[in-house]
C-alpha cells in the first residue's frame, strides 16, 4: 500500500512538472510573438533645411527650432519603452535621437548608429540650393518637380559621378531594416526608435512595404509608425506631426 502511495505521489509530481514546463513554454512562445513597433522619425530642422540647401551626407546642426522639435517628439513618446534605438552617424540624426531618448520616462537603450539610415548622397550637389539642383536635373532629365526625382535621376545629373544610385540606396535601406528586425526579435519584440531623413524614410518604407508610400509629406520631427509580426509589416501612420504640434 505504501509503495502504491509513493508511486502515486511521484506520478503526480511528474504530471505537475510537465504541466509547469508546458506553461513556461507557452509564456516563451507568447513573448516571442510580441509585435515589433517601429517609430521612424525624421530629424529636427537644420541650418540647411532653413536655407534651402541640399543636405545628404553633408551635415549641418539642428537649429533651436529643430532641437525643440526633437524634444517635443521625445515628450510625445515619453511613455513608450524602447528596446532598441538607431540613427545614422550624421550629427543631425544622432542629436535628434539623443533628445528624444533624453525625454523618455523609461530606462532607454544605448543608441546605435547605422549608415543605412543616412540620407541620400547627392554627390556634387551637396550644399547647392534646392533650386539650383532642380534646374540642372530638369535640364538633363526633363523632370520638373522633386516629387518625381529618384536617386538615379540625381546620379545621372551629377557631373562628378558621386551621387548614389537607386540600387545603392535601396541596398543599405534593406540591410538596415533587416538588422533592426533581427535584433528586436532576439529581445522578444517591442518598440524600436529609428531617426532618419526626409528622403530616406520613403526608401526605408519601400524596402519593407512596397507601394505603401504615396508621396505623403515627411516633415521635420514627423513620426512614421509601422509594425512587424509573423514575417509581415503593417503601416500605421506616415509623417505624423501631432507629436510636435501637441507638445509645444
Amino acid at each position: 500500500m505504501k509503495k502504491n502511495i509513493k508511486l502515486s505521489v511521484i506520478a503526480f509530481l511528474i504530471i505537475f512538472l510537465l504541466g509547469a514546463c508546458g506553461k513556461n513554454n507557452e509564456k516563451t512562445e507568447e513573448a516571442k510573438e510580441e509585435p515589433i513597433t517601429i517609430y521612424l522619425v525624421r530629424h529636427g530642422k537644420t541650418f540647411f533645411n532653413t536655407t534651402g540647401q541640399t543636405q545628404g551626407w553633408s551635415d549641418t546642426p539642428l537649429t533651436d527650432v529643430g532641437e525643440k522639435q526633437a524634444e517635443q517628439v521625445g515628450k510625445g513618446l515619453s511613455e513608450v519603452k524602447f528596446v532598441t534605438a538607431y540613427s545614422s552617424d550624421l550629427g543631425r540624426q544622432r542629436k535628434t535621437a539623443e533628445l528624444i531618448l533624453k525625454n523618455n520616462e523609461n530606462k532607454v537603450p544605448e543608441l546605435q548608429e547605422h549608415i543605412g539610415f543616412r540620407e541620400f548622397f547627392y554627390g556634387g550637389f551637396e550644399g547647392s540650393t534646392d533650386e539650383e539642383v532642380m534646374q540642372i536635373i530638369t535640364e538633363k532629365t526633363g523632370i520638373a518637380n522633386w516629387e518625381e526625382v529618384t536617386a538615379d535621376d540625381i546620379a545621372a545629373a551629377d557631373d562628378l559621378g558621386l551621387a548614389e544610385t537607386t540600387k545603392e540606396v535601396n541596398k543599405r535601406a534593406k540591410e538596415a531594416m533587416t538588422q533592426v528586425i533581427e535584433e528586436a526579435e532576439k529581445l522578444g519584440g517591442g518598440n524600436v526608435l529609428i531617426v532618419s531623413s526626409g528622403g530616406m524614410i520613403p526608401v526605408l518604407l519601400e524596402a519593407v512595404l512596397p507601394d505603401n508610400y504615396q508621396g505623403e509629406n515627411i516633415g521635420n520631427g514627423s513620426v512614421t509608425t509601422l509594425t512587424y509580426q509573423d514575417g509581415k509589416y503593417e503601416l500605421l501612420k506616415i509623417g505624423d506631426e501631432s507629436y510636435v504640434e501637441n507638445n509645444q
